[in-house]
This record gives structure tokens, sequence and C-alpha cells, in this order.
């Protein structure tokens, strides 16, 4: 990893609201009131705008955050257009990068750019429509003095400026409002006035796009004269090249030269195909001294061995080991969850040129492009300002494009230069790349002990967690990882809502060299499961309902219990289901998003099929209702996927499975009818990319012990079903 120094991004925090003419587009954004200087007197990025509006009354807005299909271009649109009061058809949306002063990520400081744990709505709730409210006024402003009449008679509505019988495009004003003085503050619209908020438009700004194929990912992107690169990787994580024989690579047609970088061997040809080809022929020593080579089945002998023996506390209230040598009875249970992997539509890759002047350009699904564009600047050795960072649109992510050491950008720079920049590089990996590259879903194993007095109430709870931390090793980890706890590796245990006096949850990291990060929804996806399978179980073993239950243990938290009751009626709980259907329940929360699933199976045999998704959501207001319905659908079939075959394995260090062939997630033909009700809201809002995954798991489970009286412990349910 290269050696990266958070505080290298951190901008200077004042800054002010400012318009100008660039080009005949009126741009406007946020730009500081001095040129903050980086460590050795390096300036920061150049300011780059929010809104720019061009002559024909076209509007642009610039994203500051990264999508990767959860629709946040749609949304940062609507904000804007709703204040600027223009139709989403004459909006369009751009990435925006190199400037965390105007982009940096708020909900994290804003120190700088990024996009994950559904904070994109969350962080540009307020400055998007600040962005679109200024510009309307300035706008205004300069109708008002071309037709000398006040401000205040002064309308814009649908793109257009009106004053009796006076009317004007914005396109038409946008020279003489660049010229005045940006207010320093202005009024946000009421809730009672949005036509674009909360409301469903025809069709997403990007729909059409991506339904007729035009929307260019970073793997359709061709530059004159482009070279393709694939890189050989060591097949076991920690090895290094000891030597390599290209003889025969260079012998194939099309490769124009073999190259070694930090990560393994690239092969550069004319085409994807000739640069694969050379890669198999390619021959390559490699040096294992430090290589990873336990396989899963020792892994998890070892993970089993460390769940007996104390952690790290992450959570401790009352006296829980006190609290269970007086309970009248004694629950445990271990679960086992594997590593998982991302299995993205769009394999990894990026494309890297550099011009005559020594600028670099970099195109790429750039997920914290700060940091990309600080890494790339150490390896071509010049200063971040003279990277320029593209931000492409990808095909799905779900974390795995927010690497802390650059990664595919680490690597598309590294050929690019090994090849003395005499051409642009795509560098590209193949759906085997991506699955055996590493950057997983941590391998979890929890071990819970669970106490209820001769009342059947929960006396003691004690929750040992075990696994990988994702922010340890990384240039994070100093803030990150507080007194041996990743707040990564138990959010959802150690901050559960449910009121149980005695709690304590400790969490044990491990020592892997299997690479690891977050995954859709990170450390929810598996306390979630453990929790809300726990609470069941305790509801059976005491003869309570479930959802009555939650309700009691949730008394002091009306968002959760709001969402339970929601779905729980949607459901028809009270009701019995079908002859041969089965029902279970999980309420979860996770960044800050509040989402309840009633789950209804059938069996045939062990086969699992899942027939009805009921979901309830408090996400405070919807932004886009149509896309909150379609985040959360897509949680649950990404989730529902995972739980039900989804599985990575090592054997002797190496991964197993290399394609979707082997590596399964969820078929169209499993995936259920989910029904999706959100609870109406005047709070901020928060986000909804990932909240949906984390009850799905449960609920399922507690839909399938219903059905057969059986506890699955160990997943994926592939396995765990049979073991």
């Amino acid at each position: 990893m290269i050696p990266l120094n958070p505080q290298t991004l951190r901008p200077s925090r004042r800054s002010l609201l400012t318009g100008a003419l660039i080009g005949g587009v009126f741009v406007l954004g946020f730009q500081p009131k001095a040129q903050a200087q980086a460590p050795g007197g390096t300036a920061l990025n150049p300011f780059q705008a929010y809104l720019r509006i061009a002559p024909d009354g076209r509007v642009t807005v610039i994203s500051a955050h990264f999508d990767m299909g959860q629709g946040i271009y749609h949304g940062l649109a609507t904000l804007a257009a709703e204040e600027l009061s223009v139709p989403l058809s004459q909006v369009s949306v751009e990435g925006g990068a190199s400037n965390p002063r105007a982009y940096g990520n708020l909900t994290a400081g804003g120190a700088f750019q990024f996009t994950g744990g559904s904070s994109g709505i969350p962080s540009s709730w307020e400055r998007y429509r600040r962005a679109g409210a200024t510009a309307r006024e300035m706008l205004r402003s300069a109708a008002a003095a071309a037709w000398n009449v006040p401000v205040s008679e002064v309308l814009a509505e649908n793109g257009q400026l009106t004053a009796g019988s006076r009317r004007a495009g914005y396109g038409d004003m946008i020279a003489a409002a660049a010229r005045l003085p940006v207010p320093s503050n202005v009024a946000l619209k009421p809730a009672s006035q949005w036509t674009l908020i909360g409301k469903t438009p025809p069709e997403r700004i990007d729909s059409r796009d991506k339904t007729n194929g035009s929307q260019n990912y970073t793997l359709d992107m061709r530059l004159p004269g482009m070279l393709i690169a694939v890189v050989a990787h060591p097949p076991r994580f920690g090895a290094t090249v000891q030597s390599f024989d290209a003889a025969k690579a260079r012998a194939v047609r099309g490769v124009v030269d073999v190259v070694q970088i930090p990560r393994g061997v690239a092969v550069v040809a004319d085409t994807t195909w000739a640069a694969i080809k050379g890669r198999e022929a390619l021959t390559v020593t490699w040096n294992e001294a430090r290589a990873e080579k336990r396989g899963s089945a020792d892994l998890r002998k070892a993970y089993l061995e460390a769940a007996e023996r104390a952690g790290a506390p992450a959570a401790n209230r009352g006296d829980a080991d006190a609290a269970l040598g007086r309970a009248a009875r004694l629950i445990e249970a271990t679960y086992e969850f594997p590593y998982l992997a991302h299995a993205a539509i769009e394999p990894l890759g990026a494309v890297v040129r550099r011009a005559r002047d020594g600028t670099i350009e970099i195109w790429g699904g750039h997920q914290m492009p700060d940091i990309y564009q600080t890494i790339a600047s150490q390896i071509a050795g010049v200063t971040p300002d003279q990277i320029k960072m593209h931000v492409m649109k990808s095909g799905g992510g779900f974390g795995r494009r927010a690497v802390l050491d650059g990664d595919v950008v680490a690597e598309a720079v590294s050929v690019a230069k090994a090849i003395n920049w005499r051409a642009p590089v795509k560098l590209t990996w193949t759906r085997e790349d991506d699955m055996t590259g590493g950057r997983y879903r941590p391998m979890y194993v929890h071990k819970m002990r669970v106490g209820l007095d001769a009342q059947g109430r929960i006396s003691g709870w004690h929750q040992r967690i075990v696994g990988q931390s994702i922010m340890s090793n990384t240039p994070f980890e100093g803030f990150a990882v507080r007194n041996g706890v990743d707040a990564t590796s138990v959010e959802g245990a150690s901050d559960t809502p449910y009121q149980i006096a005695d709690l304590r949850v400790e969490v044990t990291n491990t020592s892997v060299g299997v690479p690891v990060l977050w995954w859709r929804a990170v450390g929810h996806t598996h306390t979630a499961y453990a929790v809300e399978t726990m609470i069941d179980e305790i509801a059976s073993a005491t003869g309570k309902d479930p959802v009555q239950l939650r309700r009691e243990l949730l008394a002091e938290n009306a968002r959760e219990r709001a969402v339970l009751d929601l779905a729980a009626d949607k459901a028809g709980w009270t009701t019995e289901p079908a002859p041969g259907r089965f029902r279970g329940v999980a309420v979860h929360q996770s960044f800050k998003t509040y989402v309840a699933l009633v789950v209804e199976i059938s069996m045939s045999g062990q086969d699992v099929r899942v027939e009805r998704v009921v979901a309830a959501v408090d996400c405070g207001i919807a932004i886009n209702p149509d896309n909150v319905v379609a985040q959360i659908e897509g949680g649950i079939g990404f989730g529902l996927g995972a739980i039900l075959g989804e599985e990575l394995t090592l054997t002797d260090g190496v991964v197993d499975q290399k394609n979707y062939d082997s590596y399964t997630p969820l078929r169209i033909d499993r995936m259920p009818k989910v029904e999706v009700h959100i609870l109406p809201s005047t709070a901020s809002p928060t986000g909804v990319g990932e909240p949906g995954t984390p009850p799905i798991g449960p609920a399922l489970a507690n839909a399938v012990a219903k059905a057969t009286g059986r506890r699955v412990r160990l997943l994926p349910f592939a396995k765990g079903m049979t073991s």
C-alpha cells in the first residue's frame, strides 16, 4: 500500500458561495476565502462548481457523489432543480472531483470526497438545495435589474423568469447574473411548495441512457491510440513477483509490452483479447514467503477457537456475566459467516492518459477520488493538481470501488508509467480477476450466550465477534480503530436498540492475509443476522409472538417500532398465512435508516423459496420515493443472494470461486415479490442504498425456523441447511 496521510486531504473549512461566467456558462459553487496550502506548500485543488447554466437554459449539476446505480445523480438533480425551479428534463449530471472544499463528504466532516455508508443524500441534502436557491435568486435579481422592476415582482418558474408581460429564459440572464454579488443567505422553499421532492417523476434522468445502451462506463472507454493492459496477480495474497519470462507473451500477436508493476506483471496490447492471451502465455515465478496459505477450513478452526476467548469490549452495560450466572435458562448459539465478494456486473478498470503538458487524466469509477488522486500523483511523481479525475458511472460497486490503496487506479498509473506514457492505457480486470482479487466482506464468527429469567425476560446478553478489521493496517487506523475495536466490525450489535440491561459485546481482530473491505451495509450484514435470529429464538423459547417481543424490547425506540408495526400490518401478521407458507420478521437500523421486513416462504424439502417480502422503511424525507423503493428492492435481492448461496472459500490460500458459475448471486427466478411501504416523515433524509440488505437474512432464517424448527447458523443456506 502506498503511504497516505489523511491530513494531506484535509481542506480549509472557510468557504463561501461564488458565481462566475466561464465560456458563456454561469457557474455556481463554493470557493475558499483564502487559497489553502497542502503540506509542503502545494496548492490544493482548484474550485469546481455545483451548477452550470448554459445559454440555452440547460442545467448541469456537478455531483459530489459517485453513482454506481444507487440513483444519487437523480437525487441531487432533484434537490437542485427543486430550488432552481427547472424541470428535471432540463437537467443533466456530471461527476465532480478534485476539490474536497466543494465535494467533501459532510457526514464525515467534509475532509475528503467519498461515496459510501448511504451518506450521499444526507451529506448533500442542504448544499444542493442551497446552490439551486442561490442561482435562482441571482437570476431573479438580474432580471429585475434588466427590467427595472422590484425583485419581488420577478417569478422564477419552470426555467423561465417572468414579471408581468415580460419573460426570459434562464439562459438569457446568465451573463448579467454572473456579474452580481452572491447572496450570503437565501430562503429555501418550504415543503408545501415542493413540486419535485417527494414526488415520482415520469422517469429517472438516467433511465433512457441505461435502457438504450448509450450510457458509457469505464469498460466502454475508447481513446485514440489507447492500449489495453491486464495484470497477472499472484494466486495467493501477499505473494510478490520473483521472476518472469515474457518471451511467449511477447510473441502473441497484438502484445506490445510486458512490464512489472508493484502488484504483478502487466501485459499491454492493442486489444483486450491479445492482452488476455498474452497473460495466459506469460510465465511468472512467485515469491510466497509472506503469502497467506491457509484455507477456509483452517481459518474456521482458528476463528472458533478465538471465539472461546475474551475479546476487546465494544459495548458493556450492567454486568452481563453476573446476569447470565443468575439466569434460569441459557440459550447459546454460534454463527458462522463466510467471505463474500462484491460481484458487481461491471468488473474493475481505469483509463490513464498523460497530456503533452504533463497533466495526467484518469477515468474510472472513483468512489474516493481525492485519495486516488493523491496516490496517482505519488506514483507518477507529480503534484496532485496535475492529476485530473474523471468520475464515471459504474455498473455496481457495493463498496468494492472504495479502496484506500487506490487499487486499479494505482495499477493503471503504474502501467502507463512503466511504458513511459507512450499511449493512453486502459487497465481492465476480467471477471476472474475481480472474483479472485481480494477486498471481500470479512469472514466472521459470532458466539452468543443469552440468559432468561424465570419470567422469560432477558437476563444477560454476551456476544463475541471474531473477524478481520477493515480499517486496521490502513492509513485511517489511527482514528477508526479505538482500543482494539473497529466500529465496522460490531455496528448493529454494540449499538443494539433493544432494551437489555446487562449486555456485553466483544470483538477479536484476526490477522489474516486475505484483503477485506466494506460490503453493502458493512458490519450490519452479519450483526443483524445474529441479533435478529437470537431475538426470534428468545420469542420461541418464551412462547411470545416475535413482533410483540420486539415491540416490548423497543419501548424507547419509536422509529423501529413504527416500521415494525407497519410491516407487520401490511403483511397481515396477525392472520395465518396460506397453507404451506411460513413467515419471519426482522427489524434493523443501519446508517440512520430504519427497515422492517416480513418474509413469507414456501419449502420443498431443503429448498427454500422466498415468495413475498413486505418492507417498511423510515428514511426521513423521501426525496425520490420511486428510488427508495428501487433501492430497498435491490438491497433485499442483494442480501438474499448472499444468504441463500454466496460464499467465497479458499484452498491453501487460493480462492476457489472464479466466476458466476461457482459464485452464485441471486438468479432472477429467485427474486421474490417485494412490497415497499415508506413512512411519511419530516425528518432530514437518510440513505437507502444499504439498509434494505441487513434484515433480509434474519427475516428469512426466522421464517425457516417457523417452518422447520431449525435455526440456520452456518451461512450460506446452501451449506447451513444441509450440515
